[in-house]
Parts: structure tokens; sequence; C-alpha cells
């Protein structure tokens, strides 16, 4: 896992090439988004193939989670943290737990394709308020941090980085998580979202602490490191993200060949993102029905 990971490669160019078609992307900003992973010819090779395929909409606008938990919740603590990577390098987290004394099993959260946003720290939040430690590691730490880099050049400072630094951050944060009063270093769990959810299936493979992983529609790893997976996967997808849900027969198939725990839900007429609030693939159905099955998924594995 220390070359550049071929697969999250090719997810993060098919993610701004949809983002193009559907309008959430501008030629412009597609072909920016997509040269700085795969190069200006390249990207500009794609664009023109796909350019006139008609845009498929999910159908939902984007409207607040019930489960949302604001800042400045009182049943919550959180705030930004430093930390130190493996390298000695400093790196930077969003870290929540809830505001009632005890000790708490720790859940990492890992952000999508646009680095540590506003939704990825709600959702930290909201797995505080659930009764976890939740760490969101910002994997662009190095660079200066999410906040110092707009949208479309995030995805190939993400890619430029390989798989195995994205595990050894998380492996860091985890290390800071453990190291606070109120975590219980022996229940960690994991969750992430698009390219979250594919670094969650790494991190699953690299951190043989985790109990329990959720990642939600992301790129799986390939079957021979399998093995390596400790944690009980519950993987997440949308009927109409076809793109990752390619991906589910061979993964789902070598986790059954090695005997690891593993459960897959695809929600009907969900697309990929569905989770996301603040997007426009959002479903409130599906995002609400997907969240109470991990919180029921890290309950049985990470709090008995």
């Amino acid at each position: 896992m220390n070359e550049p990971d071929d697969d999250l490669r090719r997810y993060l160019v098919e993610e701004a090439i949809e983002d193009f078609e559907e309008g959430r992307l501008s030629r412009r900003g597609a072909l920016r988004m997509i040269a700085g992973i795969t190069g200006a010819a390249a990207a500009a090779q794609m664009l023109e193939a796909r350019a006139q395929q008609p845009a498929m909409k999910s159908g939902y606008s984007p409207a607040r989670s019930p489960y949302s938990v604001a800042a400045n919740d009182p049943s919550v603590v959180a705030r930004y943290v430093p930390f130190p990577g493996a390298d000695g390098g400093q790196l930077r987290g969003y870290l929540a737990h809830p505001a009632k004394p005890g000790r708490y099993p720790v859940v990492l959260v890992c952000h999508e394709n646009r680095g540590l946003t506003p939704h990825i720290e709600d959702v930290t939040r909201r797995a505080a308020k659930a009764g976890y430690v939740g760490m969101a590691v910002d994997l662009l730490s190095r660079e200066g941090g999410t906040a110092s880099h707009d949208y479309e050049a995030i995805p190939g400072i993400l890619t430029k980085a390989s798989p195995q630094r994205h595990v050894q951050d998380f492996a860091s944060g985890l290390g800071y998580a453990k190291s606070q009063p109120f975590a219980r270093g022996d229940r960690v769990g994991m969750t992430g979202f698009c390219f979250g959810g594919g670094v969650t299936w790494r991190v699953a493979a690299g951190v043989s602490e985790l109990r329990a992983a959720v990642p939600f529609y992301g790129v799986p790893v390939q079957a021979p490191d399998v093995p390596k997976i400790n944690a009980a996967v519950l993987a997440l997808y949308g009927e109409r993200d076809q793109r990752v849900n390619a991906n589910i027969p061979a993964i789902e198939e070598a986790m059954k060949a090695n005997g690891k725990t593993f459960r897959k839900i695809i929600y009907k007429d969900a697309d990929h993102a569905f989770h996301n609030d603040t997007g426009e693939r959002y479903n409130p159905v599906a995002a609400k029905a997907a969240w109470d099955e991990t919180l029921d998924w890290f309950e049985r594995y990470l709090k008995s």
C-alpha cells in the first residue's frame, strides 16, 4: 500500500466527471480538478468523451439532517486539535466527545474528496452525541489544511499522497484520541464517505485495532488486503450509484472467503453521496436509515 492507489485515483476522476455532467462543476472546474490527478491532456480527453451524456438528477433537495448537531450543543464538546504525525510533522483534526464525564469508544471519521468541511465536523459531533469520541483527521494537514485550498484543487492533492500516508495519519489521529482521559482505546471504529469510504476500507486493512468499520459508498481494498481486516464491516451503498456498486461482488466474495464479518445494504432510489445533507444528492430517507444502521453497528461491536 505504499504506491499510489489506482482504484482511489480512478474514483476521484470519475467523481469529477460526474459532478461536471450533473452541473455541480463547470467545465473549467472539472478540467482543473481532473488535471490535478491525471494531467491536462488526459483531463480534456475524458471530458470530451463524456460531455454529451445526459445529466442524472437525484430528485432530492438539500435539507438539514434531523441528526445534525450544532457546534454549540451543550451535550457535546468539540474543537480542532493538533497532534504529531508519524513522520514528526504536525497534523490537525476535529475532536468531539460527550460533555458528560465518562470514557467512551472512539469513532474515526474520514472526509469526502472535499476535505474536512463543516459537514464532516457535524458528522463527528453526531458521533459524540451518540456516545463516542469522534475524531476526524484533515488529510490535507501537511498541505496547510482543507481551508487553505479551493474545492477544485483538493482531489489532486489527496491523490498525490499515498494511501499509506492516509492510513498512517488516521493511526496517528487514533493515537491522539486514545491518549485522552475520556476515550476507551480498546473500542475503536471508523466511518467515512465517498473518498473517505475508500480510506475507511484501507484503514481497516492497515490498523488492526479497528473493531468495526462503516464505509459509505467507498471503493474497497483489493482481495489480497482482505485477510488483514479485523473489523466487522458494514458497507452502505445507494442503488443509483452503479459506478461504486460495481465493486460489491468482488469484495463481498473476498470477505466471505476469508471468514470476515461483512454486511452490505443498498438503499433504494439513493445516489452516490446520499448521506451528505449539504449536497444535491442528499436523500433524507436513506440518510436517516443509514445513520441508524451505523449506530446499531457501532453499538454491537464497540459497546458490548
